[in-house]
């Protein structure tokens, strides 16, 4: 399962070619899809049992909290803070340092998030007030969030630790195992849907159960792998190792340099909180189809490539004038925008067929379906801004450059807040589509920040050199993306047969759907003249 690097006896570095990038990002990409799949099945287990209702809000803002947060850590800033920091560490000093730092590393964050874990129990009514102050108006629903939130929020220890132990791993080449780790969530949660809910009068109560089992599951999972590494942390309470206070530094600018579009996304539910019933699920239901494509494909890559730009740049002094560096950037932009673009497109074409087949079922009405529909469409409109963020970011955090994404985040985050009002208003005036507007405005916001970031590593010389983003190559993308859509044009039914098909007809016709605008897409590249040599990954570093 786990990737490995061949690596000397001593402290695992380096000593012969290691396996290209494209490989290394087909292996998470693999074992996220597996853990995106199941999610979907969990979100349509979940879609049944409780539907758009405003418990299902109630949970879901319980479990976006810790969720929002773990994004921070497994993925965003504590990754982009500790993985530079550690594999400096291992290339100047060896296995022992690596451990020395391990151990103050897993003691000082630790007790950091079971403090904060014991305060936001301990205020629980307030935490949920704070984000979600649309349901001050129904008491009843406050104090469900605030229950839930109660047993949700452990998760975020667990996870983070979680998160710590996946940073280790993707350091030394494992990417494999914290790439399947996210598989235990979703198989927790479905077992917690199906098998516990039934034994509790409010189910939503079981699904927190499940979440917070989730989190020990996946913490479990991690340390045999770490053991083989010999890197099982033994914390230790020290802010003033070198390491600590390096990683402390990076971490809090990186809050908002590479999570920006998640704290958007928290902000979205605090405002949708204050929108009719079934916004904040409305909103949850579309933004994790969205997800699918970003988590197989972005996340993937610059989990891949972030090891790789540290490792550049720890070896050379002078890394924006590094070949290597740029080529690795090229690479994984030109390989985000061969996926993204697509994926937006059949997103907003298939946005209903593809709510009807996996959602509307039980508890999950038409009328959500609608409304799901239209802010996925708008999700989808921020989808490979999304996925470039994801890509660009790493360009500044494998240099330990905190400042310039800091300053490009604040930038979009503030314009999000802005746009918000500008565009909920008038769709809730008009079209009753208030929390379309909220999903708009975080797609533009995106927009910005990942174009902020493309023009900053432009300015420094980082994207400097040949290129396969060439011009060209966009063309020929943009004409496969039409010849798909034709495709599916020319195939989907109409809206009428999903409402009166079964779910397996729904299944296979949405299966079939997709087969055939993959196909038309890959074939139309094909015939313009792109080959699978031509998405080689630059090798990574000796």
């Amino acid at each position: 399962m786990a990737e490995q690097v061949d690596t000397d006896s001593s402290d695992g570095k380096p000593s012969g070619l290691a396996r290209g990038l494209l490989h290394s990002s087909a292996l998470v990409g693999g074992a996220t899809m597996v853990s995106r799949v199941l999610g979907l099945v969990r979100d349509v287990v979940l879609a049944n049992l409780v539907g758009a209702t405003s418990n299902a809000d109630a949970f879901f803002v319980a479990f976006k909290i810790p969720n929002f947060l773990r994004r921070l850590f497994a993925e965003g800033a504590f990754a982009q803070a500790f993985i530079p920091v550690l594999t400096e560490t291992r290339e100047k000093g060896g296995l022992e340092a690596v451990r020395g730092l391990v151990d103050r590393v897993t003691g000082v964050l630790g007790g950091i998030l079971l403090l904060l874990t014991t305060v936001t129990i301990l205020a629980a009514p307030l935490v949920a007030l704070v984000f979600a102050p649309g349901f001050a108006s129904d008491v009843g629903k406050l104090s469900l969030t605030a229950d839930l939130i109660r047993i949700t929020f452990p998760y975020l220890f667990l996870i983070s630790m979680t998160g710590l132990a996946g940073g280790i791993l993707n350091a030394y080449g494992r990417f494999g195992v914290p790439a399947f780790t996210p598989v235990l969530l979703n198989l927790s949660l479905i077992s917690a849907a199906l098998f516990l809910a039934p034994t509790f009068q409010e189910p939503v109560y079981a699904l927190a159960l499940g979440v917070m089992v989730a989190g020990l599951l996946q913490l479990l999972f991690q340390i045999p792998f770490l053991y083989g590494l010999e890197l099982v942390p033994r914390p230790r309470w020290d802010t003033r190792h070198p390491g600590v206070k390096r990683i402390l530094t990076l971490m809090i600018p990186a809050l908002f340099g590479v999570s920006v579009s998640q704290i958007n996304l928290l902000l979205d539910t605090v405002l949708a909180s204050l929108l009719p019933a079934g916004s904040v699920s409305w909103l949850y239901y579309s933004d994790r189809l969205t997800e699918l494509p970003l988590g197989i494909f972005a996340i993937a890559v610059a989990t891949v490539i972030l090891p790789n730009l540290s490792s550049q740049q720890a070896r050379a002094k002078a890394a924006d004038r590094d070949p290597a560096f740029a080529a690795t950037l090229h690479w994984a932009l030109g390989l985000i925008v061969l996926v993204a673009l697509p994926a937006t497109a059949a997103l907003v074409v298939l946005a209903k067929p593809i709510l009807t087949t996996l959602f509307q079922y039980g508890a999950f009405s038409p009328e959500d379906v609608d409304k799901a529909a239209w802010s996925l469409r708008a999700y989808s409109v921020g989808l490979t801004a999304f996925m470039l963020i994801k890509v660009l970011a790493p360009g500044y955090y494998a240099r330990q450059d905190m400042k310039t994404p800091v300053r490009i985040g604040i930038i979009a985050m503030v314009s999000n807040m802005v746009m918000n009002p500008l565009f909920i208003f008038p769709l809730m005036w008009v079209f009753d589509l208030g929390h379309v507007g909220l999903a708009l405005a975080t797609s533009v916001a995106a927009w910005l920040n990942a174009g902020l970031l493309y023009r900053g590593l432009r300015r420094e010389g980082l994207l400097r050199g040949a290129t396969k983003l060439r011009q060209s190559r966009t063309i020929h993308i943009l004409i496969a993306i039409i010849v798909m859509l034709g495709v599916l044009w020319l195939c989907l039914p109409e809206a009428n047969w999903w409402l009166g098909a079964v779910a397996l007809h729904r299944g296979l016709a949405m299966t079939a759907l997709v087969m055939a605008g993959g196909l038309a897409y890959g074939a139309a590249l094909w015939c313009l003249g792109l080959r699978l040599g031509d998405l080689k990954s630059p090798a990574a570093p000796q």
